[in-house]
């Protein structure tokens, strides 16, 4: 009897140590299970953001709005018509430039999309309005997807996928200037995060992926000439902006060639080099080459000023000014970018680009205001004014420029501080001796929406820089006021013949970041997409515009 019990009891007590067994691994089961649904719900998925465009009317709060195409598909087929319902509670419709943020709209658990923002493209029948000079449905697509872009990036987006919103290149340049910062000199832990983009498209839908290639290949070329002019002075030096310009263009197929001081010497470019005596670093003389047809084509000659600083020599400017002068070299850069554009582009045109770098600074060897210079043409130059050393240095590119036998000579330069006063920051001043010229840079700026205004280039400008005893002309002229007209009238002496434009960006080298939702406070690297716009536009017969008889 005592065995009998004995073995039950041991039988009774395995048993219950296999329950035990069985509740141990149950109860770590169910606790794994528990931490994989927790991980699950807890992870932290890639952050998506989308953006979507809906046109409305502006004046009219109570407008229900209509999303695009390809909005029109996400609400339906992602989201079963929530995301209209759920903007149009949300209140009236975002207007131009304005963002509409929706979270969670997506029914899955975990979205897709973390975030999806609507932006507002004003009315559907925007276009071309000849009052501003402006193609306002391409202008409303940047600033709004750029806006877009900026708020989703500030969230730590990873990924924004933008839809073409009606015109791809438009979009595709809000979103690369809109989420751009120079940012090369902080600490990288403290960087701000920078999303990658890419247009949104679905089965159903035909995307435009030309459009979107050139549009950020012209963001690009902005961007690249922002960073140049955001580069500090003491790192950007003519020697230092001639080694990046090598690694950057020659990987693109642009030749370049660096010029030193002895070269401008045989040349006799006096009028350059007396600029760059006072500074410690040699000046340098670049030419840039790109063939995109025969050899025998006439080249676009391309002049960009490229006064890495300019302290005013003798004649020193206001400690204000002096701040932002590390971009007096808005010029060169523009020239750069434009290069690496039309390459990237393989447009079929031949491009020549001239650059002449150097500093104006105040030194023992500095020019003196009564100085007098000779050019390449053997014209005398007297020095009235140190601080306008800009003309000095576009000058003798110009004439070596004529070398090539041009179709036509474009220079870009900050010659006049005073264009501020005449447009702010709206539009770049353009000087020619060309109607055609004008014409098609007009036409391009319209689509850009980097616009242009002509100045006059009368004789009476020219009588003012030719009316001293002493010299053939002068950097400074008589009379008062007028200096940018003077600027481009000193200039016009040094281009024989041939058609010749001047564009003065001194007015939008620089952005306070209110008025353009693309550009952020800084370096605004204008008027690059213009001037590669206008250079697409002079190889398309169809695009261009004609003369009358």
């Amino acid at each position: 009897m005592f065995r009998v019990t004995q073995r039950f009891a041991s039988r009774v007590m395995q048993m219950r140590n296999a329950k035990a067994i069985i509740k141990r691994n149950y109860s770590q089961m169910i606790n794994q299970m528990l931490q994989i649904q927790q991980m699950e719900i807890c992870a932290d998925p890639p952050s998506r953001g989308l953006i979507i465009g809906v046109y409305a009317d502006e004046e009219d709060k109570n407008d229900a709005g209509i999303l695009t195409q390809a909005g029109w598909r996400y609400n339906v087929q992602k989201t079963h018509g929530r995301l209209l319902e759920v903007l149009r509670m949300s209140g009236p419709m975002p207007k131009r430039g304005e963002t509409r943020l929706l979270f969670a709209i997506e029914p899955e658990r975990v979205p897709y999309y973390s975030a999806v923002a609507v932006i507002g493209l004003g009315k559907e029948c925007l276009g071309y309005n000849p009052y501003e000079v402006l193609d306002e449905q391409k202008e409303a697509i940047r600033r709004s997807v750029a806006d877009a872009c900026r708020i989703l990036a500030e969230l730590d987006t990873d990924r924004i996928e933008v839809e073409n919103c009606g015109h791809a290149e438009s979009a595709a340049e809000g979103a690369a200037l809109g989420i751009w910062v120079y940012q090369e000199l902080r600490d990288p832990k403290k960087r701000m995060s920078v999303p990658s983009i890419d247009l949104y498209t679905t089965k159903d839908e035909i995307c435009d992926i030309e459009g979107w290639r050139i549009g950020l290949q012209k963001a690009a070329a902005q961007n690249l000439t922002r960073q140049l002019q955001e580069m500090p002075s003491n790192l950007l030096t003519p020697t230092a902006f001639a080694q990046n310009v090598v690694e950057v263009l020659c990987k693109s197929g642009v030749n370049v060639e660096v010029k030193v001081e002895g070269w401008a010497e045989s040349q006799s470019m006096h009028a350059f080099l007396a600029v760059g005596k006072a500074s410690c670093e040699p000046p340098i003389f670049l030419e840039l080459s790109y063939y995109g047809t025969c050899a025998e084509e006439r080249p676009i000659v391309l002049v960009g000023q490229g006064v890495t600083f300019d302290a005013g020599g003798l004649c020193l400017k206001e400690r204000q000014e002096l701040y932002h002068m590390r971009g007096d070299m808005t010029g060169a850069a523009v020239v750069v970018a434009t290069c690496r554009a039309v390459a990237g582009l393989r447009l079929p045109v031949n491009i020549r680009g001239l650059i002449p770098l150097c500093e104006n600074v105040i030194g023992c060897n500095s020019f003196r205001p009564g100085d007098m210079v000779k050019s390449m043409n053997g014209k005398t130059i007297e020095v009235q004014c140190t601080d306008h050393e800009d003309v000095l240095v576009l000058a003798d590119a110009l004439l070596y420029g004529q070398n090539f036998c041009p179709k036509c000579i474009i220079d870009i330069g900050t010659c006049s501080g005073y264009m501020r006063q005449a447009l702010d920051e709206a539009a770049c001043g353009v000087f020619t001796n060309s109607e055609i010229l004008w014409q098609q840079i007009k036409h391009a700026s319209m689509h850009t929406g980097d616009r242009v205004w002509r100045f006059p280039l009368w004789n009476y400008y020219s009588k003012t820089v030719r009316s001293g005893g002493r010299s053939d002309v002068q950097n400074y002229g008589i009379g008062r006021g007028g200096r940018p007209c003077k600027a481009a009238a000193f200039l016009r002496e040094f281009v024989p013949c041939g058609q010749w434009m001047h564009i003065d960006a001194s007015n939008v080298m620089v952005t306070v970041g209110d008025e353009y939702e693309y550009l952020r406070r800084g370096m605004a690297g204008r008027p690059t997409r213009t001037l590669i716009e206008f250079i697409a536009q002079t190889i398309c017969k169809d695009t261009a515009p004609k003369m009358g008889k």
